[in-house]
């Protein structure tokens, strides 16, 4: 991809790359060198820059810490066997950016930035991208109010900046799921189709409680009458069943718009696969449990692409699905997806930028 715009670069010292192990990344803990920053004021994004990785500073008034205006991304950058860098659906991204902006009273981000600012980021720090198989450069987007002042009203100013870090696998195993029919992620005209820190933060308690019982993530279900699966976690979830993939629509305001959920129905229709986009209920996911009409479940998302689900409690029982053959569809669209960011296979819908 052709660069535009002449951002002017500070570049570290030091890199710290040469004492990076990159056998042994943990998920979001190692850093790269540079990050690419803009400043909103004055009604229009200014100073932007790419500089040394450091800390912020931050008056104890900030408008983030005390009403939460913070959105953010998550995507990825792959090397391929040609050694170039590969970014996935980079554009996507960037218009849920500001689809959570506008939600949020938060300025939207011109694309010329965002994306300018994605890749010569990426460019500057390709030696972050890891070469491992199922490695990859985790990018993270985000926007926060920058405003010194304690009252509750939308900031004026705001702050843009693009963080990368190399990882590997988000998870290593099938996970277990628990429904949660207690706790609510998201309500019908609240913020659950933006991709704000608050939505996360509420959803920690009752994640926690569901690990100290032995599971890795929650069903969530419906605000309204907890019989409607929603999401999984972090993850939009798909199940499989008589067939027929079944996820939830992503037009009542409660789930987040997922683009690898997206990219997972585009494969499916492209392969003709039966597909429904509607709300499961709890007690058809119970009886689908109880019968063995339940083929597959899994998550999808940027972290983990693919996260298989081993078990499912379902008040207060368990549930193991049966192992999965090798042409099942969770299996068949990891790969596929896995084989277009990697450049392994065709890109039939231009989802891949070269850097």
């Amino acid at each position: 991809m052709k660069t535009q715009l002449a951002l002017p670069i500070t570049k570290v010292q030091n890199s710290r790359l040469a004492e990076t192990d990159f056998s042994n990344l943990v998920f979001g803990r190692t850093l790269s060198d540079h990050m690419f920053v803009a400043d909103y004021k004055n009604g229009e994004w200014t100073d932007l820059r790419i500089e040394p990785y450091a800390p912020l500073s931050l008056n104890p008034a900030n408008a983030t810490l005390h009403y939460g205006q913070s959105i953010f991304e998550g995507m990825k950058a792959y090397r391929n066997e040609n050694d170039e860098i590969l970014v996935f659906r980079a554009d996507a991204n960037w218009k849920r950016l500001n689809e959570s902006a506008e939600r949020m009273c938060m300025p939207e981000l011109p694309e010329e930035i965002f994306m300018e600012g994605l890749t010569q980021l990426i460019d500057l720090d390709r030696g972050w991208v890891p070469t491992a198989k199922g490695a990859s450069l985790y990018v993270r987007p985000f926007m926060f109010a920058t405003d010194d002042y304690i009252g509750v009203k939308p900031s004026d100013t705001y702050k843009f900046i693009i963080l990368t870090c190399p990882v590997g696998n988000y998870y290593s195993k099938p996970v277990s799921v628990k429904v949660e029919t207690t706790f609510t992620r998201a309500t019908e005209g609240g913020t659950g189709a933006a991709k704000t820190a608050g939505n996360y933060a509420a959803s920690l308690y009752p994640a926690r409680q569901a690990q100290k019982a032995g599971y890795d993530q929650l069903l969530w279900t419906d605000g309204k009458s907890h019989s409607k699966i929603e999401e999984s976690g972090t993850m939009n979830v798909m199940f499989k069943i008589n067939g027929t993939l079944i996820t939830a629509p992503t037009n009542t305001g409660t789930i987040l718009k997922g683009i690898t959920r997206d990219s997972v129905i585009q494969l499916a229709k492209d392969w003709k696969e039966p597909l429904e986009e509607r709300f499961l209920t709890v007690s058809e996911l119970e009886t689908a449990l109880q019968n063995g009409t339940l083929e597959e479940a899994f998550g999808t998302g940027t972290a983990a692409t693919i996260a298989h689900v081993q078990r499912i409690n379902v008040n207060g029982k368990d549930y193991i699905l049966p192992n999965k053959a090798d042409d099942a569809f969770s299996h068949r669209v990891l790969a596929e997806l896995d084989g277009i960011k990697y450049g392994q296979v065709t890109d039939p819908h231009d989802w891949i930028i070269s850097i």
